[in-house]
């Protein structure tokens, strides 16, 4: 990360142009003192100009920077990744009255986004990572939603120095990787907390199973949030089945052992792909319980093809809710759907507020560097689409979960549930 500044320093300075932008060459300052004649000046306590020799603060700052977003495109997850781009065209969309630039230090600068794609696997999440910092030198990389594809990458971006901030990457080990490793979402502690609270006070449910991949940080993150929330409310965890990750199809052995406890809950906290055959075969088994998922059923994939009937009065927990009544989220609901013609849920709202984050942060620049950029991601207090964003000591973001209910296929806004 030093040398792409370093780079990116270089590069600034030689071309003293911006592209694209509006830009204009630099005229020359008539300060004719040597660099060592400047330091000395620093040395003594003087005013001594530290950004050039002209004493233009944004003489560090390069013509553009870019910022990669790691995230699955192609794979299991592809939906999700679809939801990202169209996240990052509002954003385009918005930057069209400036030619695509930022203002950095008061220099107009080229804004580029570049995806890299995971196929929703770890190993390739780890080299998506490595070709934003060593082929495309980044400022900063947002994404992955997934908490095991994060944790295979963002090591790779706290070593390097280069600030991240995954999406939807729940499981709370992601953040504490390092100092430059931040989040956009709540952590799993909090979300199956709140799935075990509204089970347990608002559904009435005395008794859960649970059907979880053992193979993922996620859903084994959230299996064991909810359990121990559940239980110490008074609940029972009565079942708790495993399979061996996305591959696995037929969870008939699992479900029959569940559907011989008749839980009051059935908790699924898998990733989105492999819901709706969970939820298909727990139906034709003639499982009753209230079906009840984290924030990874936030996806059409999941109604479409599990079926409306199938998913009617179940339960799940998201980030943001297109029918909050906030005028800043009614104002992304807008600009979104003017931009790809459907109405956001948490993927792209989440990918939305992660990119605006980091723009907020090189906006807010008075040194150009790695640290800098960290420093004020790590210092944000922003009013965004799913409410006020500030991070806590361990790089988490302060906020609140919702729970939707499915009707007719279609979630709905049941109410919000402050951290």
């Amino acid at each position: 990360m030093k040398k792409m500044f370093a780079m990116l320093l270089v590069a600034a300075m030689l071309t003293g142009l911006l592209a694209g932008c509006g830009g204009e060459k630099k005229e020359d300052s008539g300060n004719n003192d040597t660099k060592a004649e400047t330091q000395a000046k620093a040395d003594d306590g003087g005013a001594a100009e530290t950004k050039a020799d002209s004493g233009d603060a944004a003489a560090d700052v390069p013509d553009e920077v870019t910022i990669g977003f790691v995230a699955s495109i192609s794979g299991e997850n592809a939906q999700a990744g679809q939801y990202k781009k169209d996240a990052w065209a509002v954003i385009q969309k918005e930057l069209e009255a400036t030619d695509g630039c930022i203002t950095i230090m008061g220099k107009q600068v080229k804004l580029n986004v570049e995806f890299v794609d995971t196929d929703s696997k770890a190993d390739v999440a780890a080299n998506a990572y490595s070709k934003c910092i060593n082929d495309l030198g980044v400022v900063a990389i947002v994404g992955p939603d997934e908490s095991s594809l994060a944790l295979a990458g963002a090591p790779l971006a706290q070593d390097a120095g280069v600030p991240n901030i995954p999406t939807f990457a729940t499981n709370e080990k992601v953040t504490q990787i390092g100092d430059c490793i931040f989040r956009a979402c709540y952590i799993d502690p909090f979300q199956g907390q709140v799935a075990a609270k509204y089970a347990y006070d608002e559904l009435g449910a005395k008794s859960a199973a649970i059907l979880y991949s053992n193979a993922d940080a996620y859903a084994t993150g959230l299996m064991e949030s909810f359990t121990e929330n559940f239980t110490a409310l008074g609940g029972e965890v009565v079942a708790t089945e495993t399979y061996a990750g996305a591959d696995v199809k037929d969870f008939n052995a699992q479900l029959s052992n569940i559907y011989a406890k008749q839980p009051d809950i059935l908790w699924l906290p898998n990733q989105a792909s492999e819901i709706p055959l969970q939820i298909q075969q727990a139906h034709a088994m003639g499982i009753t319980s209230t079906m009840l998922g984290p924030d990874s059923w936030d996806v059409t994939t999941v109604p479409e093809t599990a079926g409306a009937e199938a998913l009617e009065g179940s339960y799940y927990i998201s980030c943001f809710s297109a029918e909050s009544d906030s005028p800043i989220a009614q104002e992304w609901v807008k600009k979104f759907e003017e931009v790809n013609g459907y109405k956001p849920a948490s993927h792209a709202t989440l990918a939305y507020e992660a990119l605006q984050i980091v723009i907020h942060a090189l906006e807010d620049l008075d040194t150009f560097s790695e640290e800098a950029i960290r420093d004020n991601i790590a210092a944000t207090d922003l009013e965004l689409p799913s409410g006020r964003v500030t991070f806590d000591e361990n790089n988490n973001p302060n906020k609140a979960a919702v729970i939707m209910t499915y009707k007719d296929g279609v979630g709905t806004y049941v109410t919000t549930v402050q951290p």
